[in-house]
């Protein structure tokens, strides 16, 4: 029993919190916005434990969609489907707990942000299969790892202003960012399998299209802030993560696996201090 929950929690990414918190920052960025500083407790501990369930679901529903590529990956050829840990199965029986324990979760929220997060779990489960098709699947991750933020802004005000989608947008564009450095790590085996990811498609540009990608992100971080009407304080977190994208620019452009995949670990700091900009300009005058 000891080694199947074991099996479970790495089936759940419990061991590798990373991408929780890279889901994470940019739900904390949209909560603070709207709510103009910190949110209601409860909004946020639904929040919090929200995206954690998702994250966790999203992992299961991954590994059951490449287990027969993750066995031919050094890096993934473990993972507990494809080692036998855990049967396809059971991996879906416990996505599907985890997503009804989310939906269950978000019961006392508004209307429209249930019927987002219909929206959020369809773009989550059809991502793992985009991989096989799509030039730049990372887009699609993007969207995924982005919807807690109309979902923050639908449930503290009602509705999704403008600065809504334009911090959604600019997300994307850094999900896409780490999630090539991510992809830099695996392209040998992603092209010997026909994979598609957006590292393979950017080729020997893939260092130029994620720096275009940052800063498309800062640019939009910017007009937030404008939008917004946060203080000065706000480009203390804002400059610190700039410092961050440029350091993880200077760890991919090496190539190495062991430097990208430093990069892509690296962006939860990035996305820490965006967050604290954003809560300094909210609290400082």
């Amino acid at each position: 029993m000891r080694g199947r929950l074991i099996s479970y929690s790495h089936l759940m990414r419990l061991d590798k919190p990373i991408g929780t918190l890279l889901l994470l920052w940019p739900t904390l960025w949209a909560l603070w916005l709207a709510s103009g500083g910190f949110p209601q407790w409860s909004v946020f501990g639904i929040f919090a434990l929200g995206t954690f369930l998702m994250r966790s679901a999203g992992c299961a529903v991954n590994d059951y969609a490449d287990q027969d590529f993750d066995r031919h990956v050094q890096r993934t050829k473990n993972r507990p489907i494809t080692s036998g840990a855990i049967s396809g199965k059971e991996a879906l029986g416990l996505a599907f707990i985890l997503v009804l324990a989310a939906f269950l979760l978000i019961q006392p929220l508004n209307t429209l942000t249930k019927v987002l997060s219909v929206f959020a779990l369809a773009v989550a489960i059809i991502y793992p299969f985009t991989k096989r098709f799509l030039a730049i699947p990372q887009a699609v991750l993007g969207v995924a790892f982005g919807f807690g933020i109309p979902m923050a802004f639908a449930a503290v005000l009602g509705l999704i202003p403008l600065v809504a989608w334009i911090l959604f947008i600019g997300n994307l564009f850094w999900v896409i960012a780490y999630d090539t450095a991510y992809a830099m790590v695996d392209r040998d085996d992603d092209l010997r399998l026909g994979l598609r990811t957006s590292a393979i498609t950017f080729g020997r540009f893939e260092v130029i299209a994620v720096a275009m990608c940052y800063g498309l992100f800062f640019l939009s971080l910017l007009l937030v802030a404008y939008l917004s009407q946060l203080s000065v304080y706000f480009y203390l977190g804002w400059a610190a993560a700039a410092v961050c994208a440029l350091y993880q620019l200077k760890l991919i452009a090496s190539r190495k696996r062991e430097a990208c995949f430093k990069a892509f670990l690296h962006s939860n700091w990035l996305g820490g201090f965006v967050f604290l900009g954003i809560v300094l300009g909210l609290g400082l005058t």
